[in-house]
């Protein structure tokens, strides 16, 4: 089975991003190829950066950043949950990403990218640059999610038969690429 790490780009109170990584995960649940580990940004609540090393050495100091560190090593694969601010992404999720190096390298990532009209891909696009320096090899398919609060139902989010095409779409290719990309790791 495939070890996924969904993330939860989204710190902020009130995020619609929670119900969405939640139906994400069930997704991955009725799948079937993943063991899934579910990462909330705001409960792990990392600090901004602050360690001293560069993330390439691995010499880390505090027992948040080993955690998260076990955490993503032992990830095949990535989904991204992530909302678009000011036609980029969250800073929650880049801090997340940075406090690593290693960890990340030759691992597929998906991306559930949410926003006003433009469905967060102008988050993504940027957060592509980001990805691809810590070695993340980027899923083809993505779920672009436009007007989320329209998908919400009492607190649960309720997507379209377009998104769960996608979604199905790109938890396959996660399970493939990984498989391709295992002989790199």
């Amino acid at each position: 089975m495939t070890k996924l790490l969904i993330i939860v780009g989204s710190v902020r109170p009130g995020r619609i991003g929670l119900p969405i990584a939640q139906w994400v995960r069930e997704a991955a649940e009725s799948h079937g190829g993943f063991d899934i580990d579910f990462a909330d940004l705001k409960e792990i609540a990392l600090p901004f950066m602050d360690e001293a090393q560069h993330p390439a050495k691995r010499a880390y100091e505090h027992a948040h950043t080993i955690a998260w560190s076990a955490r993503v090593d032992a990830a095949d694969a990535f989904i991204f949950v992530s909302p678009e601010y000011n036609h980029s992404y969250s800073p929650a999720l880049k801090n997340a990403i940075d406090y690593l190096f290693n960890e990340w390298q030759h691992k597929p990532v998906g991306y559930v990218s949410y926003g006003g009209a433009s469905s967060g891909t102008r988050g993504v696009a940027a957060l592509g640059v980001v990805a691809a320096a810590v070695g993340l090899v980027k899923a083809g398919a993505a779920v672009e999610i436009s007007s989320p609060a329209t998908y919400l139902n009492d607190g649960v989010f309720s997507p379209n038969d377009k998104h769960r095409s996608l979604v199905s779409r790109m938890l396959s290719e996660l399970v493939a690429t990984s498989a391709a990309l295992r002989v790199l790791r």
